[in-house]
């Protein structure tokens, strides 16, 4: 293992010493998807509370994740960030856990399908190396930590970096030789985990800088943002390659991320006036059924996401009437069918479906 600053804003194409891709390959390089924090689907630019037992999703594909009581932190879109990028994700202390106990954890994390990493080989004798780099700004200086992790949790490699300067930009990476032992999934579960600490409990800490039959999420002695109120830690440029060291980061046009990440999670927002899904007849007097096609494969059969909660009262159906309930039915990786019930609809009219300002759908494949 090694980290330090990236070496060379140079990226690998040529095919005469080498196969393109046993390497650092410039199509397809970066294993994280918006690694850049462009793209936050469910928040924006809002800044939002997590604490207690919170593991969902912050901006796309980003999750976070706590396991305590004591702590509480907020995660947002910034447009803070080193030259060459607009936005990175600031994670600030608002409550602080001064005293961590040993199950407890705070992490930022990314899930990676098994798709994307198949060729990593890990699990076997033909384990590549990886490079993961990113930049980092924190109001606190010393050693933090993550880890490297796959789906079940019993293979990890927690990995530590020095932050130098207080409140400044600074480039980081660590190489891993990859795990030649484990289970290591290529299909569409969770194929390798990185794991970003914000605080960590003694049962989740273990020696840097070796893969080991561990739960691990960062090594002893990390530094535990958590433990301060007000503290800052922010990241943008997340990248994930194969080779020993890390390479330019790999831009993709803002549409390529944005479909990347409808994959996992796609949303329907509200706007004052406008119907998102129309021309639809009723079935029955109780609901009428929307069917659409999704923008992108999305990974698994999606689930339902609404603002509303249980009450759709600003669900807008046919002639106006509010609806009462809302589902998905018939749906699949290429398909959605939402269901929107009502009373008093005639069977054989048709309607159009209006989220007003502020509500949205939000159809999940996430990991």
């Amino acid at each position: 293992m090694a980290y330090g600053t990236v070496n060379a804003d140079v990226i690998q194409t040529s095919t005469s010493g080498g196969i393109l891709g046993a390497g650092n390959a410039s199509i397809m390089k970066n294993r994280i998807i918006n690694g850049a924090m462009v793209i936050s689907q469910r928040n924006g630019t809002s800044s939002v509370t997590y604490n207690t037992t919170d593991n969902t999703y912050s901006l796309d594909r980003w999750r976070v994740r706590a396991t305590a009581s004591a702590g509480v932190f907020t995660v947002q879109q910034v447009s803070d960030a080193p030259a060459g990028f607009v936005n990175s994700a600031k994670i600030t202390v608002t409550t602080a856990d001064s005293s961590i106990a040993a199950t407890s954890l705070y992490s930022f994390q990314q899930l990676i399908e098994g798709y994307n990493v198949a060729d990593l080989n890990f699990g076997s004798a033909n384990a590549k190396t990886v490079t993961l780099s990113f930049w980092v700004k924190s109001s606190l200086t010393g050693t933090f930590g993550g880890a490297l992790r796959n789906s079940a949790g019993d293979r990890a490699y927690p990995f530590n970096y020095t932050i130098s300067s207080a409140n400044t930009w600074e480039q980081k990476s660590i190489t891993v030789a990859g795990d030649t032992t484990g289970t290591w999934l290529t299909d569409n579960g969770i194929g390798l985990s990185i794991f970003l600490a914000i605080g960590t409990g003694s049962n989740y800490l273990q020696t840097a800088n070796v893969w080991g039959a561990t739960s691990a999420f960062a090594p002893t002695g990390s530094t535990n943002l958590i433990s301060t109120n007000g503290a800052t830690l922010q990241y943008t440029g997340v990248q994930l390659e194969v080779g020993s060291s890390a390479t330019g980061y790999e831009y993709v046009n803002y549409q390529t991320s944005l479909a990347n990440c409808y994959r996992y999670y796609y949303q329907m927002s509200g706007v004052v006036n406008q119907d998102i899904l129309v021309g639809t007849a009723c079935d029955q007097t109780t609901w009428l059924r929307y069917g659409f096609a999704l923008p992108t494969t999305m990974r698994s059969t999606p689930s339902l996401v609404s603002a509303g909660g249980t009450s759709y009262a600003n669900l807008i159906s046919s002639g106006g009437r509010a609806s009462t309930s809302i589902s998905l039915d018939n749906s699949s990786t290429t398909n959605a069918c939402v269901n929107l019930y009502s009373a008093g609809i005639s069977a054989g009219t048709t309607g159009t479906f209006r989220l007003q300002a502020g509500l949205y759908l939000g159809l999940s494949a996430e990991l």
